[in-house]
C-alpha cells in the first residue's frame, strides 16, 4: 500500500523544482513491449516477458523513484479483439486502468507495421484524452530492431495515426532513450509528494510475483497455443518449522492449470523432465522475492475450458 508522504520519502524543500508523482499505464496490443520496457524503466525485474503475445494477465505496478520524481508504472495486458471470456475481462481491466493514471504511454513496436489493431486501440486513447484531457504519449518501441530508416517511418506513420503529447522510439533491450522515456512520462504527473518509499520497486503481493514467475518458465518453448490456457496458482507458502534463524526455508507449493490432458503432457514432459526445467529456473527467481531458500511443489491439474467459465475465472483470480 502507498506510504503516507508526510512520513516517508519527503519531497525536495526551498526553492528546488517542485517533485512529482503519479501514474503512468503502457498500453498497446499484444507483445507490443510494454513489459520490457517496463522493466527497463523500473531498473529491476517486476513484470513477466515472453515472446509469445498476451503473456501479461495482470496489472503490474513497477515504481521509479529518483530525486525528482516518482512514477508508478502500471503494465497492462495487451488490448486484442478477445476470443474468450478472460479475453473480454483482461480488455475490461485495461479500459478500467486507463481511467486512473495520469499519463498514458502507447507503445508501438518499430518492427511491425501499424495495423488495424493500433488504429482501433488509438481511437480509444483520443476519445479518453478528449473526455478527461489524459495525456496520450506515444513510444516506438523496439527501435534497435529496425534500420534508421525504417524506424523514421515508423515515427510518421505514429504521427500520422493521432494527436499525440510526444512521440519517441525506445529500446529497452538496449537501454537505447529509456531515461528519456522515463522523463517524459514523469514531465506530465501532477506535483505531489513520492507514494512509495523509495527502495520499493513494486507494490504487488508475493504470492502474485510468485504465480508469474512460474507461468513465465512455464511459457519458454511451448507451442503458440498452450500459452492462453496457462494459469497459475499459489496454494501456499509455509516457512519450515525448526529451521535456524540465518537460513530459514519455505515450502512453496503452486498449481498450474491447463485446459486438456495433452497440454499437460506438454508441461509435465516426458519423465517429468518439462517440469524440473519449470522449476528450476521459476525457484532462482522466487528465492530472490522471499529473500531465502525455498522448496517449489509443481503440481499441474486440468481446468476445462476455464477461459470460457466465469466460476474458474473467478476462481483463478480473473
Amino acid at each position: 500500500m502507498p506510504t503516507d508522504p508526510t512520513t516517508e520519502g519527503s519531497a525536495p524543500e526551498g526553492g528546488a523544482t517542485p517533485y512529482r508523482s503519479g501514474f503512468a499505464c503502457l498500453v498497446g496490443r499484444p507483445n507490443a513491449g510494454k513489459s520490457t520496457l517496463t522493466n527497463a524503466l523500473v531498473g529491476s525485474k517486476v513484470a513477466i516477458t515472453s515472446s509469445k503475445p498476451q503473456t501479461t494477465r495482470h496489472t503490474i505496478r513497477g515504481i521509479r523513484t529518483t530525486e525528482t520524481s516518482q512514477l508508478v508504472l502500471v503494465d497492462t495486458p495487451g488490448l486484442h479483439r478477445p476470443r474468450s471470456l478472460l479475453g473480454q475481462r483482461l480488455n475490461d481491466l485495461v479500459r478500467d486502468t486507463l481511467l486512473g493514471v495520469d499519463v498514458i504511454g502507447f507503445c508501438l513496436p518499430s518492427d511491425q507495421r501499424i495495423g488495424p489493431g493500433d488504429t482501433f486501440i488509438a481511437n480509444d486513447l483520443l476519445d479518453l484524452h478528449r473526455v478527461r484531457k489524459v495525456p496520450v504519449v506515444a513510444i516506438a518501441t523496439k527501435s534497435d530492431a529496425v534500420t534508421r530508416d525504417r524506424l523514421a517511418e515508423h515515427l510518421v506513420a505514429i504521427d500520422q495515426l493521432g494527436d499525440w503529447a510526444a512521440i519517441i522510439p525506445c529500446s529497452a533491450v538496449r537501454g537505447e532513450q529509456v531515461e528519456e522515456v522515463a522523463e517524459l512520462l514523469a514531465s506530465f504527473l501532477p506535483e505531489s509528494p513520492p507514494m512509495y518509499p523509495a527502495d520499493q520497486l513494486t507494490d504487488e503481493p508475493a504470492v502474485v510475483m510468485i504465480a508469474e514467475l512460474v507461468r513465465e518458465a512455464a511459457l519458454e518453448g511451448v507451442r503458440d497455443e498452450l500459452p492462453h490456457s496457462l494459469a497459475v496458482q499459489v496454494e501456499e507458502i509455509v516457512p519450515r518449522p525448526d529451521r535456524p534463524a540465518d537460513d530459514p526455508m519455505s515450502d512453496v507449493r503452486v498449481n498450474v492449470y491447463v485446459e486438456r490432458p495433452s497440454q499437460k503432457a506438454i508441461i509435465i514432459g516426458r519423465g517429468g523432465s518439462r517440469l524440473r526445467e519449470v522449476g528450476t529456473t521459476a525457484r532462482e527467481g522466487i528465492e530472490r522475492i522471499l529473500g531465502h531458500r525455498v522448496y517449489l511443489d509443481l503440481h499441474v491439474k486440468i481446468a476445462k475450458d476455464w477461459q470460457r467459465d466465469p466460476k474458474q475465472l473467478d476462481r483463478l483470480g480473473f
